[in-house]
């Protein structure tokens, strides 16, 4: 598994500093910072790409916790908004950090067609716009974009 930073967190913190704010944002969320949903968040936040309940379960597999635990732990994180929860067509919930950010942001992932593997594009910032037009319903709703096509790999094996 890639471990990238991910854009939620701020490189400059220590070690202890970063688990110090982990803790403060579970239980600004109002969630209690109990190791095993500590460990989760980290992952989240070190993770590049969004992760499937079964990786977890995987990355975690030495320790204490069952897959019912880290599948709350999930789904806790998505109701605090500290961790978002996506679907690419392919019946698998997959799961990512929730970057802060002031205003309603999201980014797309980019899905291969070929081997399916899925990459975050975080450089590219999607908005909904507040406006009177909009439906309020529609206005409370996430973003989901989702660009198909050949990954590198893909496409480099397809042209021998």
């Amino acid at each position: 598994m890639t471990t990238n930073i991910h854009a939620g967190t701020d490189m400059s913190m220590s070690t202890p500093d970063l688990e110090q704010f982990r803790k403060q944002r579970l239980r600004e969320a109002g969630l209690r910072a109990t190791p095993s949903r500590l460990a989760v968040l980290e992952l989240l936040d070190r993770s590049s790409v969004p992760l499937s309940h079964g990786e977890v379960v995987q990355v975690f597999r030495a320790k204490p916790w069952d897959r019912a635990t880290l599948y709350r732990n999930l789904l806790d994180l998505v109701r605090g908004r500290l961790a978002r929860r996506i679907d690419v067509g392919d019946r698998i919930w997959r799961f990512e950090i929730a970057t802060p950010h002031p205003h309603d942001t999201s980014h797309p992932h980019f899905v291969c067609t070929t081997c399916k593997q899925i990459s975050c594009m975080p450089g590219i910032d999607l908005r909904v716009i507040r406006s009177e037009d909009i439906p309020k319903a529609v206005q409370n709703q996430e973003i989901d974009v989702e660009i198909r096509g050949l990954c590198d790999i893909c496409r480099s094996r397809s042209k021998r």
